[in-house]
């Protein structure tokens, strides 16, 4: 019997034009979760495509359990024991848990749909799971974690040995990565093998005893997780030394720009008050639902808040839209780029100039020269990869669309920038570059407020640390005297007596 339950060698995969797999090499061991990392476009996508029948390479060899196989559809690869469940489920909303963990090879009795069997071996497998739901529920009104936990059962309806979970932490909070988790040890227990491929350096350390890593579409190699420090994984997948991941600059901080007086929203946040100064990076941290996101959105007018004043360079704001806040000067980055800063199927250049589009409009003609002029040098100033600002954003990698974000950002007279979880779903590579396009924004003068969940940049990037739980502030520390456990113990639900707000 073979050491690996699955083993690819060689494996290259060629579309039009790009080498997407070059000869790259994977081994996963029986009941072992193994980690696969690398940068955006380094081929993880294209290689579970075809670990799952969706793609058939050009060249090297699929063994499972030490025998060579060459799947021609997805469906070889599921009867042969391999599923994948990916970042965003694709499920059917209007149908209920039981149907969609079942769709396409439900129970029958004769030529009917054997209901009861169905619905109960769906609530079986979600029993194993831990699940808090039932399987007559509808699929449309599970969360995001939810419906990952249906598709997991799914893979186990199908009696998988071979679990694909791709950037399944991405959308979650801490506490719905933390049962993930718990999901994923239970399946190595029961001797299922697990390829997690993730960003988050947290998710490898938690769960992985192996890593391998590709950069640019190779295999660059495999380490066991606890001989690997984080550098050299960086290394590794980046080809090149991050001396500094977090390099804030240091800036001689200027006069208050933003106030917040007594700001409360009923249900959602309760007086808050706090400045922020030109030149000052101000992190908002505490667990997701604490409010933060919802402070931000009241000051930039999208929600109203019942009671509080925000005061921009020492006036009274009053922003009944976000129009408004922008025109005075503050902008807000939403945390969903696709769905709420960009339009995904324009272009980056009419993405960027978009707020100001009547600054070139005469007569009812756009000036598309100037446009195209000043949407060029804004994205060249952050740094943007892509062939011209004519690309579609949707074809851009995360950290891109959100260089692209930061841009429309420019193209507006701002003074205070709020930059809601900047560097959510983007690899470490770009995750130093938008660093650094903050900290520029910082020595330009503008004032910086960052909501984050990602403690290490949160204490790498902020001069001041606000941190919040249940709708208020449990405290406020400078950068040199914060600590990881320090903050969490501040954003922990026992200093609002547990209540969700």
């Amino acid at each position: 019997m073979s050491e690996y339950i699955l083993e690819l060698q060689g494996i290259t995969k060629i579309f039009p034009g790009v080498k997407a797999l070059d000869n790259v090499h994977f081994q996963l061991k029986r009941g072992e979760v193994h980690a696969l990392m690398g940068e955006n476009g380094a081929g993880k996508s294209t290689f579970i495509k075809v670990i799952t029948g969706v793609h058939k390479p050009e060249f090297g060899k699929m063994f499972l359990e030490g025998k060579e196989v060459k799947f021609k559809t997805p469906k070889d690869a599921q009867e042969s024991g391999i599923a994948a469940v990916y970042q965003h489920p694709t499920s059917y909303p209007h149908l209920s848990v039981a149907e969609n963990i079942f769709k396409g090879h439900e129970p029958m009795k004769g030529p009917m749909i054997d209901w009861k069997k169905m619905n109960r071996d769906a609530d079986a497998l979600l029993q194993q799971l831990n699940a808090d739901f039932k399987s007559v529920a509808e699929m449309g009104t599970l969360s995001v974690a939810q419906q990952q936990m249906v598709e997991i059962a799914k893979a186990l309806s199908t009696n998988a040995r071979i679990i694909i979970l791709d950037e399944p932490t991405a959308s979650l909070t801490k506490r719905e990565s933390e049962e993930l988790y718990k999901i994923v040890d239970k399946l190595k227990e029961s001797g299922v093998s697990v390829i997690f491929i993730s960003h988050r350096f947290e998710d490898m350390y938690r769960l992985a005893s192996r890593v391998t890593v590709f950069r640019d579409s190779q295999y660059i190699g495999t380490y066991n997780v606890d001989e690997i420090t984080n550098n050299d994984l960086i290394k590794a997948m980046v080809g090149r030394e991050i001396k500094d991941l977090y390099p804030k600059p240091e800036v001689e901080i200027g006069p208050e720009l933003l106030r917040v007086e007594g700001l409360s929203r009923t249900g959602y946040f309760k007086d808050i008050s706090f400045n922020v100064r030109a030149g000052e990076i101000v992190g908002f941290t505490g667990l997701v639902g604490a409010g933060r996101t919802e402070v931000m959105e009241s000051i930039c007018g999208i929600t109203k808040a019942d009671a509080g004043k925000v005061f921009l360079e020492g006036k009274e704001l009053k922003a009944k839209s976000p129009q408004d806040a922008s025109k005075n000067g503050i902008i807000l980055l939403p945390e969903d780029r696709q769905k709420q800063g960009l339009i995904m199927d324009w272009s980056l250049g009419r993405n960027v100039t978009l707020p100001v589009i009547g600054k070139y409009a005469k007569y009812g003609f756009n000036n598309e020269e100037a446009e195209r002029e000043v949407s060029k040098e804004l994205l060249e100033s952050v740094d943007t990869k892509a062939v011209s600002i004519f690309d579609k954003v949707n074809t851009l990698s995360g950290g891109n669309q959100q260089k692209v974000v930061v841009a429309k950002a420019l193209a507006q007279d701002i003074k205070v920038v709020i930059m809601d979880e900047p560097t959510k779903g983007v690899d470490v590579g770009a995750k130093a570059e938008i660093y650094q396009i903050m900290g520029e924004l910082a020595k330009q003068g503008y004032a910086v407020i960052m909501v984050s969940s990602e403690m290490p940049e949160i204490l790498g990037m902020s001069d001041r640390i606000i941190v919040m739980c249940n709708g208020k502030m449990t405290g406020e520390l400078l950068c040199h005297e914060a600590s990881q456990e320090g903050i969490l113990e501040l954003a922990m639900e026992k200093h609002n007596g547990g209540n969700n707000s």
